[in-house]
């Protein structure tokens, strides 16, 4: 028995309150965000961060990784917003959709740098606590991309077909009004939330730490995008021995995952017992004091950076 004959794309992307108007796209990124923050925060206090810490960081990491969400797709799509008599305020309109996860990961990755650096926390133990909210904020704003009627793929006659307008700029010419296309943006979320329960569970298994779950996200999601890259429409001006350039991109992180991997399970066999830089800590507020109580001196750091013989 089939439930549904296909997916329609909705009818509004926004709604207006007085002159100000919301769109969706942009409440569901934000709303990733927030999720992203949230389990960060708990994952990183839990592993002996200071709370609030993540807020902090946040600062630095999402403006930044807006930004270069957003410059990495106009870079790639130049046709789109270059043209003769184009609006050129418009590559600002990130509200209308078009921010790149690569662009942003890279972005974002160098304000958590910085961020995690001016805090005295290592910057892979920070990624770590944050590898499963990446993924659960990439599947929640892929929710955007479905009311902005985008990422979507070749025609398909399967029964979760997404309903995409003949209007829309992106329908392949030549093709009848009704075809539907392969939903991605439906794909990439079950993807992302399939993720975040294989990583919960590995590391519940294997202890991931000291660069490992962040490895393992980056592997994920870079096999992940390689596949759904090979069945987006939306061309790229930009390919590289017939490939586009997203689909390299998403190999080359996969590659990054497995490198960091096999690379710091060799240089930290050991636990990971604090997430600061040796000489940098928190310790928890003392019963019945506002105030954190003083940490001791970390002491020689040991090969493995623990400080612990």
């Amino acid at each position: 028995m089939i439930l549904f004959a296909s997916i329609p794309s909705p009818d509004i992307s926004f709604f207006s309150i007085g002159p100000l108007r919301i769109h969706f796209y942009a409440l569901f990124i934000l709303a990733g965000i927030a999720a992203a923050v949230w389990l960060t925060s708990r994952r990183l206090t839990r592993r002996g961060g200071e709370p609030g810490l993540v807020l902090d960081i946040a600062l630095w990491t999402v403006p930044l990784g807006i930004v270069g969400g957003r410059l990495y797709h106009v870079v790639t799509h130049p046709g789109d917003y270059f043209f003769p008599g184009a609006d050129l305020w418009k590559a600002l309109y990130v509200w209308e959709g078009g921010l790149a996860i690569f662009g942003a990961v890279l972005f974002g990755a160098a304000g958590a740098y910085i961020a995690c650096r001016r805090s005295g926390l290592r910057f892979l133990s920070f990624a770590d606590a944050l590898a499963p909210g990446m993924l659960l904020a990439q599947a929640m704003g892929r929710l955007g991309n479905y009311y902005n009627h985008e990422l979507f793929g070749a025609p398909t006659t399967l029964p979760w077909g997404l309903q995409i307008e003949s209007t829309n700029p992106a329908f392949p010419a030549g093709l009848p009004a009704g075809t539907l296309f392969q939903p991605l943006f439906l794909y990439e979320i079950l993807w992302n939330l399939f993720g975040v329960a294989v990583l919960l569970l590995v590391e519940r298994q294997f202890n991931l730490r000291w660069g490992n779950a962040i490895g393992l996200y980056l592997l994920w999601y870079g096999i992940g995008r390689t596949w759904l890259e090979a069945l987006r429409l939306d061309p790229t001006e930009f390919q590289l021995v017939g490939l586009k350039i997203n689909m390299i991109t998403a190999m080359v992180i996969a590659l990054i995952g497995i490198v960091l991997i096999v690379v710091q399970s060799r240089r930290h066999p050991g636990p990971e017992n604090s997430p600061y830089l040796p000489g940098r800590a928190w310790t928890p507020p003392t019963p019945g004091t506002s105030d954190p109580a003083p940490s001791a001196p970390a002491g020689p750091a040991s090969p493995d950076g623990t400080g612990n013989p």
